[in-house]
């Protein structure tokens, strides 16, 4: 509870880019072009995968929920973020504030999780190639990607401690959203029970996955230098170079955020850093799905001759 002479905060005010003032306009320009173009990425990945039969395979099938939990991270901060770029700072609700770091959490998860399962779907393809079709078949995928998601049922018990924790005095989040790390410092609660259980979550949910994706890449490369062909090797590479290069994005950009003390960089740094990850990955998957998969490029092309042909009918 509040002290007597400090008064429960109703809201928070975030602060978004103060000292940016005079570029105001630049970056909300940037930023709403990143977020059409990495909003329209996904979809087109979305609807290529769905309506196409040839791209309805485990890794496709993977992709395409990631590309949803792209969406949902992309759509839950960047229109609020968008908002706090022209109004100069916002107030949110403290309820609203945490059910935003809530989902931003939710999907960071899933998202880890997604991609530990597309590393095994590689293992499996290149290690196990005779048992990859009885393994992997699509009542599997599906069992996989429901587990995925629900799991996050699971680890919402987390934030019942923030639920709990009070917020009194000040109420100034100098970000763009509602991270948890500002959030849960205004909190003049005791936090020691947040951060304990924060820190398990995140070694089950963040790092072993990563772990996990490590350990499959190493047999997936032993596997490959066992090949007696130089073509070979190339040709298995290049099945799993466009997932490879989205684990090294991801968790790249999450490990630079959260794995480096936050006292020691700028609140801009933190801003623009988070911006990365929540901007940058999403925009950037289709891109190298794109690039990198020939099903996808003629998939595509295939779809903007048919728009063609139905407006020229």
């Amino acid at each position: 509870m509040c002290e007597d002479n400090q008064t429960e905060v109703a809201e928070f005010l975030l602060l978004g880019f103060q000292n940016f003032h005079t570029l105001k306009s630049l970056l909300f320009i940037v930023f709403f072009l990143c977020y059409v173009v990495a909003l329209n990425g996904n979809l087109i990945i979305i609807l290529l995968i769905s309506i196409n039969d040839h791209l309805k395979i485990p890794m496709f099938y993977f992709l395409k929920h990631l590309a949803i939990s792209d969406l949902i991270l992309t759509t839950t901060i960047i229109p609020m973020m968008l908002e706090v770029i022209l109004k100069d700072g916002i107030t949110i609700s403290v309820t609203a504030c945490i059910i935003q770091t809530h989902c931003f959490t939710i999907i960071g998860i899933v998202q880890c999780l997604l991609i530990a399962i597309m590393s095994y779907d590689r293992y499996l393809a290149i290690c196990n190639p005779l048992h990859y079709n009885s393994i992997m078949d699509p009542h599997m995928c599906l069992q996989m990607v429901l587990w995925t998601w629900l799991l996050v049922v699971f680890v919402s018990g987390e934030f019942v401690l923030v639920y709990q924790l009070h917020f009194c005095g000040g109420n100034n989040i100098d970000h763009f959203f509602c991270d948890s790390g500002p959030v849960i410092k205004l909190s003049t609660s005791d936090r020691s029970l947040f951060v304990l259980v924060d820190l398990i979550l995140s070694i089950l949910v963040i790092f072993l996955p990563f772990a996990f994706i490590i350990v499959t890449y190493v047999f997936i490369s032993f596997a490959i230098l066992q090949l007696s062909s130089t073509n070979g090797r190339w040709k298995a590479f290049s099945t799993c170079s466009s997932h490879l290069t989205t684990v090294c994005t991801y968790y790249g950009t999450l490990m630079t955020i959260y794995l480096t003390p936050s006292d020691k960089r700028s609140p801009n740094t933190n801003k623009f850093m988070s911006f990365f990850y929540i901007v940058t990955t999403p925009l950037m998957n289709p891109i190298i799905y794109s690039l990198r998969n020939q099903e996808i490029r003629k998939s595509f092309k295939m779809f903007l001759r048919n728009i063609k042909t139905l407006n020229v009918h």
